[in-house]
């Protein structure tokens, strides 16, 4: 379905555009990735927390560029608007910009000091390698949390609240990331979840060996981690790797 001429037909959705783009309508896509410069640059600025120009900067460009690969990629399934989709996307990109700028700033910087012999032991060049990598890792695992953040919002829920719901036992734990893998695994609930916003309690007691009344108590942290089963969150998922799921 080309929408060359329907270009300003407000009645047409944003993911009803974007799945034209991926059939093939270029017209389309360039009109998009026109359109949309101002969106780009202020997804980019929030990552630069500066102001972005768009025609001088070089991580506009790795926005632009990521905005176009996310209309590519972009699917309905993931439960998500494109637009939320899109700003992800764009974060992660100038996000690994940024980080291959500063790495090749700390490389080039160490190899100056490791020349004029600044730091002559090996140990010294190593524990400066390992102190930036820990705050690379820093900086990425507070922006992945700001990300999880605003989609607890769209549940109602929050990062203090999990803290105080999280079941207290391991055992307790690992049974609802256990059934939220479940709940993920399924098309017809996680589609049911990413419609009402809530777990289906009732279709769910079908699919796993847990009774009502402990789906009840867990039912916000379980959600809080098939969001993340759902999501592009690297450092959260790392929190699950120790279940046997």
């Amino acid at each position: 379905m080309m929408l060359n001429s329907q270009l300003a037909d407000e009645s047409i959705t944003l993911e009803e555009q974007i799945e034209a783009i991926q059939q093939g309508d270029k017209d389309l896509e360039n009109q998009l990735l026109k359109n949309y410069q101002p969106f780009i640059a202020k997804c980019v600025s929030e990552v630069c927390k500066r102001y972005i120009y768009r025609t001088t900067d070089d991580e506009f460009s790795i926005g632009l560029m990521a905005f176009n690969e996310a209309m590519h990629d972009y699917s309905p399934n993931k439960g998500a608007t494109f637009l939320s989709f899109a700003r992800l996307v764009i974060k992660r990109k100038v996000i690994d910009f940024i980080r291959k700028e500063k790495r090749q700033l700390v490389t080039t910087s160490l190899d100056m000091q490791e020349h004029d012999e600044q730091l002559e032991n090996p140990m010294e060049i190593q524990a400066s390698k390992t102190q930036f990598k820990a705050e690379e890792d820093s900086w990425n695992r507070k922006q992945e949390i700001q990300e999880f953040s605003k989609k607890l919002k769209e549940y109602h829920l929050s990062f203090s609240e999990l803290t105080v719901i999280s079941p207290k036992h391991q055992d307790a734990r690992e049974s609802a990331i256990r059934v939220a893998k479940v709940l993920y695994n399924d098309a017809k609930l996680r589609e049911y979840v990413f419609k009402k916003k809530k777990i289906p309690i009732k279709a769910l007691l079908n699919h796993v060996e847990v009774s009502k009344k402990t789906l009840e108590r867990n039912r916000k942290y379980t959600l809080a981690i098939f969001l993340i089963l759902s999501g592009d969150y690297v450092y959260l998922k790392d929190y699950l790797k120790e279940v046997d799921l």
